[in-house]
């Protein structure tokens, strides 16, 4: 896409959605964020957080990196940009609610089954380490010569669960977690349906979010 497009379309911004809700965002602007929710997703340019939401700019804290992965709480190491977005949205804008939304036909999984050149892919190589423990329990409960669009299905949801076990380490959120004053929540955003499936802990399933939406009421 040439620069010029995206500069037209930041025209067509200023002139249309800018003009229609500027009270709104020169209010952001001036009065700081407070937005409800951290959202960590993935940076597939498919999947766009406050679209799939319908919410508006300051209602969510977006973290995206590639296949939604969360390292565990290692303060030692090297620089995280990801750790740091948590500690940010946590600590100081005080959010009651995190998501942790993966979704279908994630680039990331599926790396998870090919063989990656290191040498042109040496930091993706490293970071998709991440996703391993999905790989590994999705060939356990589907077997070495399952099709591979199973495997990637299952993997895209066991990942959802244990970025949600890696968050869980990070001491400062589990006290918050631990007190009922922040939740966690784990989704799988269908791009072929455009739904969301959210994972209920108690039964160990992703349900459809209608189900939840009818808990509510």
């Amino acid at each position: 896409m040439p620069k010029s497009t995206l500069l037209q379309g930041n025209e067509v911004f200023q002139n249309s959605y800018f003009k229609k809700h500027e009270r709104e965002l020169l209010e952001l602007a001036t009065k700081g964020q407070h937005p409800k929710a951290l959202f960590i997703g993935c940076s597939d340019s498919r999947v766009i957080p406050n679209l799939i939401t319908d919410t508006p700019p300051g209602d969510l804290f977006v973290i995206r990196n590639v296949g939604n992965f969360v390292a565990p709480y290692k303060p030692d190491e090297d620089f995280h940009s990801t750790a740091a977005g948590i500690e940010y949205a946590v600590s100081a804008l005080n959010v009651s609610e995190i998501i942790i939304c993966g979704h279908t036909h994630c680039g990331a999984i599926a790396s998870l089954y090919s063989d990656i050149e290191e040498k042109a892919f040496i930091h993706t190589k490293k970071w998709l380490s991440l996703g391993h423990k999905a790989k590994t329990h999705s060939l356990l409960a589907l077997g070495n010569h399952a099709p591979r669009n199973e495997l990637c299905r299952l993997s895209e949801k066991l990942n959802v669960i244990f970025q949600i076990e890696n968050l869980l380490t990070y001491p400062y959120l589990k006290e918050k977690v631990d007190a009922g004053e922040l939740h966690i929540h784990g989704w799988l955003y269908d791009m072929e349906r455009g739904t969301i499936d959210y994972y209920d802990p108690e039964l160990f399933a992703f349900l459809p979010i209608e189900e939840l939406k009818n808990e509510e009421q």
